[in-house]
């Protein structure tokens, strides 16, 4: 379906269309494709569809399931082809894609089986060029693909074809890249246990269906679309390829928009509402431009890079610069709860009240430590009463490395305490344990016992890692929400349950402040789940006098970092607060490449204040204020 490009798209070389969120745009889609089913059924002939993998489609499929069990759509004359699969996962794996859409999709609808197709991950080595060239006569005897989903990795990557692949390029073997394997570590239980190879459909593959439409979701996958879509065709990037397609589109949420030139320099593309913020953005993107502080920043800089209106309307340069610079300066604050007895007009935190009840809202246990423990110690040391809340128990994180180690300490205090038979259970325990680990393999499912164990393991670690920024025990609150404890990554699913039990913590503390994250994460992310949570439950609060005096902060996680205009509170840390909070990350046993990194996050955050021509500190943390809508 052709749509009308605007002016402000001009930058863009695939038709791009920005949906509020995810639900909105699977919605679009699945009903385009209800009606290419509609279609092809009225010529007598199948619709083939090409079908995604990952968290990405997953919005889309509960879609097309809703139409099918509430609207009686069919999907009895449609094949489907997968793009990838894992290489050495069979098809009952746990994290096969061929398990995967089962779960998400054809367990769900009227597909016949003869009609699936996915790779097969289990092929024999020397015979896995003959089930590719297999995979593709299989596609062209079918009649070629009518529709092809895809997603897009964080390389830039569609199916598995990573940097490197060519136009051309077939279904085939791949080794898959270290981000890629990053990305997935968590589905896996560690980075190590990630396959290395995938079977994927080649650029080539993809690109000889007949319409595409690539979706993708949050502020993670921005900077990766706005080089797909706006940026040269480079193998580097294969997504970039769809430049090249006469009929391929991205479908895009809001988040996943942020880099597009419409978006971060609209100023460029056509008239702007001069709004503080957007006022903000555009001072500090030229100061970023220039390599000079905001303050230096003269008429002609403004001028030469498309922000002479914004000179015209707020000018001169220096007036300008003078109340951006104030601006920034007037986040800066060491007192994240609030200066008591101070004048607050220009702070981020009002002064009263003092001391302030605070819930930090941890999606899993290590996520609210990791990202603002600087903070948490910040606000613990200044005497506000702070409660670390993990909303999941983390369980699905944990590596049975761990479980095993645990396992292997009780069995050898059994056996060499002075009396063993006082050790009966514990060892008996320790068997158990040892037993299940064996029976259900590297990525088989685990058991209740097992799960539990590793939920505790993670409490132990989380305890520790608070009590390293100075919060006790009695400060620290598990919820074990429902949705988690029964789902698995990529498949969650929240309820009313998990809403009853958060809405029940707020009305018991009635907090002052509430730290969260997730407003911008992937939608089927344990954070953006958590985050619609918190967000219904203080709906269902909404009216009672606590909540109006309650500020809202956001903080980022595995997320990208906030812009310099987007930040409302930053919060410096000391080399000794960074010393503490670096302690508190080494109590966790189980942290991603990428939660190592938020450190150096912290170090890049001041450093781009620094840069503004700010005060120079050691790092920061950093939060946006949230108004509820």
């Amino acid at each position: 379906m052709s749509r009308r490009r605007s002016a402000a798209e001009a930058f863009e070389k695939v038709p791009t269309q920005v949906f509020a969120n995810s639900a909105e745009a699977a919605k679009e889609l699945a009903a385009e494709v209800r009606k290419l089913i509609e279609t092809k059924n009225k010529a007598g002939k199948p619709a083939v569809l090409g079908m995604a993998t990952g968290s990405t489609p997953v919005p889309f499929y509960r879609e097309l399931i809703r139409l099918h069990k509430e609207e009686g759509m069919s999907f009895k004359n449609v094949i489907t082809f997968n793009l990838d699969e894992y290489y050495g996962l069979n098809a009952d794996h746990p994290e096969s894609y061929a398990r995967f859409m089962a779960d998400q999709l054809f367990d769900h609808i009227d597909i016949p089986k003869k009609n699936i197709h996915i790779p097969k991950g289990t092929v024999p080595s020397d015979q896995v060029f003959a089930h590719c060239r297999e995979y593709e006569e299989a596609i062209d005897t079918a009649g070629g693909v009518d529709l092809q989903i895809l997603g897009i990795g964080r390389t830039g990557h569609i199916g598995f074809n990573e940097p490197g692949s060519s136009k051309e390029s077939l279904t085939r073997r791949i080794t898959l890249d270290r981000i890629t394997r990053q990305d997935a570590a968590s589905d896996f239980r560690g980075e190590e246990n990630v396959p290395h190879f995938a079977i994927t459909m080649g650029v080539g593959t993809i690109l000889r269906a007949k319409k595409l439409v690539l979706m993708a979701w949050g502020e993670n996958k921005a900077g990766i679309v706005a080089k797909a879509v706006e940026g040269p065709v480079t193998e580097a990037i294969s997504a970039s390829f769809l430049q090249d397609h006469p009929d391929a589109r991205f479908f895009i949420d809001a988040g996943a928009s942020r880099e597009l030139t419409r978006f971060k320099l609209p100023w460029l593309v056509g008239p702007v509402n001069w709004t503080p913020r957007e006022t903000q953005r555009a001072v500090c993107w030229q100061s970023a431009q220039m390599s000079r502080p905001v303050l230096k920043l003269v008429d002609e800089d403004y001028n030469e890079h498309g922000l002479s209106d914004l000179l015209s309307e707020q000018g001169p340069a220096y007036q300008l610069n003078i109340r951006i610079f104030n601006r920034l300066q007037h986040t800066i604050t060491g007192w994240p709860g609030g200066k008591p007895d101070a004048d607050d007009t220009y702070r981020p935190e009002r002064a009263r009240p003092f001391p302030k009840r605070c819930l930090v809202f941890s999606p899993e246990p290590q996520d609210g430590v990791i990202a603002i423990g600087g903070t948490i110690d910040r606000l613990r040391e200044q005497g506000h009463d702070v409660q670390v809340v993990s909303l999941t128990s983390g369980s699905l994180r944990v590596a049975d490395s761990e479980a095993d180690k645990f396992a292997s300490t009780l069995l050898e205090l059994g056996a060499t305490a002075a009396d063993s038979a006082q050790w009966k259970e514990q060892t008996e325990y320790a068997r158990e344990l040892v037993r299940l680990i064996e029976e259900k393999g590297e990525f088989g499912e685990d058991p209740p016992v097992l799960r539990r164990l590793k939920a505790l393991i993670l409490r132990g670690e989380l305890r520790d890692a608070a009590a390293a920024v100075g919060l006790g025990t009695d400060k620290v609150v598990f919820l074990d929400l429902p949705f988690y404890e029964k789902g698995r990554y990529r498949r969650f699913r929240s309820s009313e349950e998990d809403v009853a039990t958060v809405a029940a913590l707020l009305r018991e503390w009635k907090p002052h402040q509430i730290y969260l994250t997730g407003d911008a994460a992937d939608p089927s992310s344990v954070p953006s789940i958590c985050f619609k949570v918190i967000e219904t439950a203080l709906k269902q609060c909404e009216g009672e006098e606590w909540i109006g005096s309650c500020t809202n902060w956001l903080y980022r996680g595995k997320e990208k970092a906030f812009e310099p205009h987007e930040i409302d509170m930053a919060v410096p840390l000391s080399p000794n607060q960074m010393e503490r909070k670096l302690r508190a990350l080494t109590r966790y046993q189980s942290l991603s490449s990428l939660e190592l990194q938020t450190p150096d996050l912290n170090r890049a955050a001041a450093a781009q204040y620094d840069s503004l021509g700010l005060a120079e500190y050691e790092a920061m943390e950093c939060f946006q204020r949230w108004r509820r809508v």
